[in-house]
């Protein structure tokens, strides 16, 4: 108290000369109309600029949450989206499964972690164990595959980007459902080769490249790439390949991970259909 004291006592004439101007300029402003409204038509403007930027800027702080809730919805459309796939290509069959309509479940996690310029590439997630996360759970985005899970902890999962060098992907030409494989030649972060497609295939430039579901993993008809060019060598059976991928992995930011529910049951089956084989 005694240091404000002080304080006043020193600047007492500052203080009394901003007290008059500012009694003053009341004067004015409340005698004058015109001055009267050229004041309150700034202050207006001044306040208003103040309250949008304030709120601009809690609407920046607050996309954070917003993105997540964004990202949940989405994993839950697509959810329904899946059903209502699986419900078309099983319309001319007799299952009514239900449990078949709700083979996919989706969960959104954030991109904590990305690499695309190395011969394996892989991508870190926030969220893992505790989330229902699961080694071998497909990846995707909005666009279309994005990698497999790799390995997981608690909170965080490791992810195999499909630029890495060994990932292979059951793919299919969607235009005429000839089976593919899709690999990554570690080259282009935007491209990738598509292997064992048969000469006899009448493939275009344009053409679909989506995923088979021949496997645990990805639901059938996701989209992986778009064929860029093509040529087929006089003494290859399949045609060499080039195409370009649909997501663009340098943007990552959310991403959605697959469940199979039924995943367990299928590996159960192939197993028992290899050891017969052997």
């Amino acid at each position: 108290m005694r240091r404000l004291f002080q304080f006043l006592y020193q600047y007492r004439a500052f203080l009394t000369f901003l007290f008059l101007e500012l009694f003053c300029l009341w004067l004015i402003v409340n005698n004058n109309p015109y001055q009267g409204a050229k004041y309150f038509n700034s202050a207006n403007q001044n306040a208003a600029w103040l309250l949008n930027s304030s709120q601009n800027i809690s609407e920046y702080f607050g996309l954070k949450s917003v993105n997540e809730d964004l990202a949940a919805e989405n994993a839950e459309l697509k959810r329904h989206v899946s059903r209502l796939n699986q419900k078309l290509f099983r319309a001319g069959g007799s299952s009514n499964d239900s449990e078949l309509f709700n083979q996919f479940e989706f969960i959104s996690a954030k991109v904590i972690k990305n690499s695309v310029r190395q011969s394996q590439n892989y991508i870190t997630i926030n969220k893992g164990g505790a989330d229902g996360i699961e080694p071998g759970m497909a990846v995707v985005d909005n666009d279309g595959v994005v990698g497999k899970v790799k390995s997981v902890s608690k909170n965080f999962a490791l992810v195999t980007s499909i630029l890495h060098t060994d990932v292979l992907v059951s793919a299919k030409l969607k235009r005429t459902g000839d089976l593919c494989t899709v690999e990554w030649d570690g080259a282009s972060p935007y491209e990738a080769k598509v292997s064992y497609l048969p000469k006899h295939v009448a493939v275009q430039e344009g053409d679909s490249i989506v995923t088979s579901g021949y496997n645990a993993v990805f639901p059938e008809g996701m989209s992986i790439a778009t064929v860029e060019s093509f040529e087929l060598k006089d003494d290859s059976p399949f045609f060499d390949i080039t195409v370009k991928l649909t997501g663009d992995l340098n943007r990552l930011s959310y991403v959605y991970l697959i469940k199979n529910t039924m995943k367990v049951e299928l590996d159960s089956v192939q197993m028992d259909e290899r050891e017969v084989q052997q």
